[in-house]
């Protein structure tokens, strides 16, 4: 190669950190593992530690300029699997950790999916007074509580055909579809974070994640660090520089 060949080449490369994800995807999980590795025989309490521990992971994002995220909080499959003592756990946290948690951040606001109905009704009530009080800032966060991912996409469609033109069924497409879809206004998932160890998406938002890139953390989620944030988008970083 000649020298100015190299010099183009390296001219036309992305500098690192140059390739910074718009919507980041939290899979917040190994929470209970955490409390068993902690001695702790109420796995509650882990869930208490990753609810709170939500609040720093939502401000290193926004130190971080990231203005979009989505965090499986709670599917609707873990409603029929968890036995009524941690759920009620788990809906105390819901209702009075996650709301305070958001409200305190000054900077996202809230958006829900999944079917609120599952949920006892203060629940849902302090979920929706803080999808109200926060509707005036900046950045976004989507929180999937009793989600269900058929659910949701057949929610979007049903919406979508509903604002068609009537009989113009070639109206509609992809773009229509996830434009009805609950959470905030950009949809699509650029990098997923699933801590625990776990490699798999577990029905996280797939119509949203289509093209996200899947980073795995083997800490559990009340672990989860600042830097392993950084070495998160320092992934997706390498990724996407490789593909450019």
């Amino acid at each position: 190669m000649r020298i100015d060949e190299a010099t183009d080449a390296a001219t036309s490369t992305p500098a690192p950190g140059s390739h910074r994800p718009r919507h980041v995807g939290l899979i917040m999980d190994g929470n209970r593992r955490w409390a068993r590795s902690h001695g702790l025989a109420d796995v509650s309490l882990g869930h208490q530690a990753g609810a709170e521990h939500l609040s720093n992971v939502l401000a290193w994002l926004s130190a971080r300029g990231i203005e979009h995220a989505s965090v499986y909080v709670l599917s609707a499959v873990n409603i029929r699997r968890r036995g009524p003592v941690e759920l009620r756990a788990l809906f105390r946290l819901i209702e009075n950790v996650i709301p305070a948690r958001v409200l305190a951040s000054e900077q996202w606001r809230l958006h829900i999916s999944g079917n609120l109905d599952l949920l006892p009704k203060r629940t849902r009530e302090a979920l929706m007074d803080a999808v109200e009080t926060t509707q005036d800032r900046p950045r976004h966060l989507t929180l999937a509580i009793c989600y269900d991912a058929h659910a949701d996409i057949l929610g979007a469609v049903r919406r979508a055909v509903v604002d068609l033109p009537v009989g113009d069924v070639d109206a509609l497409s992809v773009d229509l579809i996830s434009q009805h879809l609950p959470g905030g206004p950009a949809k699509e998932i650029d990098l997923i974070i699933r801590t625990g160890g776990d490699n798999r998406a577990s029905g996280f938002f797939p119509w949203q994640s289509t093209s996200a890139e899947l980073h795995v953390a083997s800490c559990s989620w009340p672990d989860f660090s600042e830097h392993d944030l950084d070495s998160a988008l320092a992934h997706y970083d390498a990724v996407i520089s490789a593909n450019t």
